[in-house]
């Protein structure tokens, strides 16, 4: 069994560790990439890791996991609370999603509570800082192995 775990990242992570510091704090995306890699290497996992500020190459990405990924870590960002588009996809994904924030969207704007993709989540984690994919990938690799089983 294929033990690739996608982790996609949506609209503005780019910019994480420049962008709103005192909310996303001060790590950069390299810096969640090279954790995600140590944790995926001490869990067995393979990672391929994306970002975009493009809705649809997220949507691709999840098409492609249908393929070959064993589980999908995703922080949809802003289309977290906009991609009917990006639930789709992922409800036609039949290996386990977790959702991650950076944040803790329920302590922030209102229209930041509700998210389209939790509707498919396996698990959603908020509010942790860039600890929440690592956190989220462990689970994966319970979920993956608890699968096999």
């Amino acid at each position: 069994m294929s033990r690739l775990v996608f982790v996609l990242n949506g609209p503005n992570l780019n910019l994480l560790g420049k962008r709103q510091p005192h909310i996303y704090g001060h790590e950069t995306l390299a810096d969640v990439e090279a954790d995600c890699r140590k944790t995926a290497a001490s869990e067995g996992l393979e990672i391929r890791f994306h970002q975009s500020n493009r809705e649809y190459e997220i949507i691709d990405w999840i098409h492609e996991a249908r393929e070959i990924a064993a589980g999908i870590v995703i922080n949809p960002a802003a289309f977290t609370h906009t991609s009917v588009a990006i639930l789709d996809a992922l409800s036609a994904y039949e290996g386990p999603v977790i959702e991650v924030h950076i944040s803790n969207v329920h302590k922030r704007e209102a229209f930041r509570h509700h998210s389209y993709v939790s509707l498919r989540a396996d698990g959603v984690i908020a509010g942790l800082g860039t600890q929440g994919y690592t956190l989220a990938l462990q689970r994966v690799a319970r979920l993956i192995a608890t699968k096999k089983t």
